[in-house]
């Protein structure tokens, strides 16, 4: 079995967007308190631990990823003593807590960089990164920003561009200074002193840029007509992500981090990698003790990927980069359409695929993440133009409408108002009347849902632990059939999944036979399996 203090490797941790999660104080928006009042059902939920995305003080222009205070809970979510309760409500259960790092920027109202913008000899002046502008007054390269348009903001005050790689609400930190890694790192030590059990490292190769502020050249053999998800009208993917970000000096400032946080036991820090090459990057800040403990990256997380070759070549490339490096796998999460209806066939979302794609993604070897409502099969909500509230939604409409759509607050209680998430009169983003079916309220009273899957399958997971840290082999299968064996602890074990929604059929493994108690749909006859639209077989030799 694996060791305590890696309690991470091979564990199954469940994202709580807390905007959208439960409110407990009645003003239509998610709080901490809220959170803690669920407990209960996460821990049944039969995961390790627990993500929350930001809560930290925030002007919430980017809803929390925009910090003007790291030390403090902004009022909409609670207090400091709200967070304590929460926070010792999950110790009590065994849950683990982590919590979402912004590092690469903060809140134009943070005062470090109301210190900085003052004039170019203050002592934050070189806090953030500051260029002059060209002579001809345009921004001093061709990087764009994650968000739309130019990177690069002119502020009258300091006479200066300023970078940020998101919003210009959200200036880029200059963490190639010493100071400035100096005071990230006490701020992380303050959490963990605190009691939380780790960090979600939010967009960790955006870190550092190049030092010359080359420009980023094209980016090869991209089809702007072929784009999806906005990309052909959003010039962001047009370049090859050069000297924008994943620049070596940020594996120095990696190796600082997990020198800290091993100063305190079993303690885990997870990276968000957004990068070209997602994989590469992924395993390089992963590779050693003195590195990460893993990453995820959003190699899983597009439209494109769902088909059993494709998939296949993501994780075998993990598998088989050199070193140690410990994967992360993720389907769903804030930032992405849910996958009921990313992955759907035919454009119909469909229950059995969710119940798969939650036993799937935790039969990976590697550590799994599980967004909030992917556990009721929650599909995209269609949320009016009039409605938005992600800026990012708003730039790209209505080719793409960003991130609220998977963002909709969590139905609780179909019988109730608000589908029991809030009693208060509107909510911050509509919840969505097809989410109605799929309430807590209404899968409980169903033995079939997919939530009832979710806690059986990971309650019958944590029994094989060569699901948890065993080694993993594909096996050569026609396509749409996905199949690999996971290895160790003296358990060998065969998983089947079957990624149509048709009726396949293929040979039982030399030596293998059915395991019981799992949850998925197959049948063995005459040395066959047999499994139906989004079934799945477990055996074991």
């Amino acid at each position: 079995m694996s060791d305590k203090k890696e309690w991470w490797r091979g564990g199954v941790i469940y994202q709580i967007y807390p905007r959208s999660f439960c409110d407990a104080n009645g003003d239509g928006i998610g709080d901490l308190k809220g959170i803690t009042s669920k407990l209960d059902y996460i821990a049944q939920l039969g995961v390790e631990g627990v993500w929350i995305s930001p809560f930290f003080t925030s002007p919430m222009v980017d809803f929390g990823y925009d910090v003007s205070d790291y030390q403090n809970v902004d009022p909409m979510f609670g207090t400091l003593d709200d967070f304590d309760e929460m926070l010792k409500g999950m110790h009590a259960r065994g849950l683990k807590l982590i919590i979402d790092l912004v590092m690469n920027h903060t809140s134009d109202k943070h005062p470090w960089f109301s210190e900085s913008r003052q004039n170019t000899d203050n002592p934050k002046a070189d806090w953030y990164l500051w260029s002059d502008p060209k002579d001809d007054g345009t921004p001093p390269n061709n990087w764009l920003s994650v968000f739309g348009g130019p990177a690069w903001h002119f502020d009258t005050r300091r006479g200066q561009y300023y970078y940020h790689q998101f919003l210009k609400e959200q200036p880029d930190l200059n963490v190639r200074n010493p100071e400035v890694q100096d005071t990230l790192l006490a701020m992380a030590r303050w959490w963990l002193e605190r009691g939380v059990d780790g960090f979600r490292l939010d967009v960790l190769n955006h870190f550092i840029q190049d030092a010359q502020l080359r420009d980023n050249p094209p980016l090869e053999g991209f089809d702007r007509s072929k784009g999806r998800g906005g990309r052909q009208t959003h010039p962001y993917y047009w370049q090859r992500h050069l000297y924008d970000k994943t620049q070596p000096e940020t594996l120095d400032f990696i190796k600082r981090l997990r020198k800290l946080t091993d100063e305190y036991p079993e303690r885990f820090m997870v990276a968000e990698i957004g990068d070209d090459f997602q994989v590469k990057t992924s395993v390089a800040y992963t590779d050693g003790p003195e590195m990460l403990h893993t990453s995820y990256n959003f190699a899983l997380l597009g439209p494109d990927i769902y088909d059993a070759r494709k998939l296949r070549a993501v994780v075998e490339e993990f598998l088989e980069a050199p070193g140690d490096s410990w994967p992360s796998w993720a389907f769903s999460n804030h930032d992405v359409m849910r996958v009921a209806t990313r992955w759907a066939i035919d454009e119909e979302p469909d229950m059995q695929q969710a119940k798969m794609l939650i036993a799937l993604v935790t039969s990976l070897r590697g550590s799994s993440f599980i967004y909030q409502g992917e556990e009721l099969g929650l599909t995209e909500a269609d949320i009016p133009y009039e409605m938005l509230q992600d800026p990012f939604g708003i730039y790209l409409w209505p080719e793409d409408k960003g991130r609220d759509g998977c963002r909709t607050p969590f139905p609780w209680d179909s019988e109730k108002a608000n589908a029991g998430f809030s009693t208060a009169s509107t909510t911050w983003l509509p919840i969505p009347l097809e989410h109605l079916n799929k309430a807590v309220s209404n899968e409980e009273r169903d033995g079939h849902s997919p939530l009832h899957f979710t806690r059986n399958f990971l309650k019958w997971r944590k029994q094989q632990p060569a699901m948890k840290t065993g080694d993993m082999r594909f096996l050569d299968v026609p396509e749409p059939l996905l199949a690999f064996t996971r290895h160790g602890e003296g358990e060998d074990i065969v998983c089947v999944f079957n990624l149509e929604n048709k009726p396949l059929t293929m040979p039982l493994p030399e030596g293998y036979s059915a395991m019981e108690g799992h949850g998925m749909q197959s049948s063995v006859d005459d040395g066959l399996i047999h499994l139906p639209g989004f079934g799945g077989f477990f055996g074991r030799r």
